[in-house]
C-alpha cells in the first residue's frame, strides 16, 4: 500500500508498482488516517509512506502501527535530508528509501522488507553504541540473531528453548546493553553489525 500527500507522487509510485509483477498494489491513501483505516481492514505486507504524511505524520503513524499485530512493515520514502533515515529507524520503520534514488532502488527495498530485512542508508553504528557486542552474553547474542528474523516473543521462546518470561528478561538486558529502545532498533543494530556477528555464529551461536 502507498501513502503520500502529493497526488503526483502517489500516481507515479502507483504506476511503478503496478508495472512490477512482484507486487500487488492493494490501495493508496493521501493521509495517515486513510492508510491506517485501510491496513486495519485489509491485509497489507509492505507500506510505503511519506514521512510528512498528513495529518498525523509518518512518525505517529508508525507508532500507532507498532501496537497492531498484523501491521505492515513500513518503508519511509522521503527526501534524504538531515537525520531522517535515523529518525525513521528510531520510530520503528523497516526501511528508508530516498526520493532522489532511482525507482528500482525503492522496488528492491520493498522486496527486501517483504523478506524480513531492514534497509537503511549507512548509519554509523558507533553513534548508537561503541561496539557493545562484546558485552553481550552468549544467550543474548543468540537472542539478537533470532530477533533479526522478526520472531515474536513466543516464537523466540520456541527457537531458543526458554520461557516467554525469560525471553522478556533477555530482551530487556539486550536493549540496555545496545542502548536501544525497541525491537526495530535492536534489529537495525544487528544488520549494522553483521560482520561482527558472522564470526560468532561460526563459533556455535545458534542461528
Amino acid at each position: 500500500m502507498l501513502a503520500d500527500g502529493n497526488p503526483l507522487v502517489l500516481t507515479a509510485l502507483s504506476e511503478i508498482i503496478e508495472r512490477d509483477p512482484r507486487f500487488s498494489l492493494i490501495a493508496t491513501a493521501s493521509t495517515a488516517e486513510g492508510f491506517l483505516g485501510t491496513v486495519m481492514r485489509v491485509p497489507v505486507q509492505v507500506g510505503v509512506i511519506d514521512w510528512n504524511l498528513p495529518v498525523l505524520g509518518g512518525a505517529k503513524l508508525i507508532e500507532v502501527l507498532r501496537d497492531q499485530a498484523t501491521a505492515p512493515r513500513i518503508v519511509v520514502y522521503a527526501d534524504d535530508t538531515g537525520d531522517l533515515p535515523r529518525l525513521s529507524m528510531t520510530a520503528g520503520a523497516a526501511a528508508f528509501a530516498a526520493r532522489s534514488s532511482d525507482p528500482e532502488t525503492l522496488l528492491e527495498t520493498c522486496v527486501d522488507v517483504a523478506a524480513g530485512k531492514m534497509v537503511f542508508p549507512f548509519l554509523d553504528v558507533r553513534d548508537l553504541n561503541s561496539d557493545p557486542i562484546h558485552t553481550l552474553s552468549r544467550k543474548e547474542r543468540a537472542m539478537l540473531t533470532a530477533l533479526s528474523k522478526g520472531l515474536t516473543n513466543r516464537e523466540l521462546s520456541t527457537e531458543l528453548g526458554i520461557t516467554v518470561n525469560t525471553v522478556k528478561f533477555h530482551l530487556s538486558n539486550l536493549y540496555d546493553k545496545l542502548s536501544v529502545r525497541n525491537r526495530a532498533q535492536a534489529i537495525a543494530f544487528y544488520y549494522s553489525s553483521r560482520l561482527a556477528l558472522e564470526g560468532e555464529r561460526a563459533d556455535g551461536i545458534p542461528k
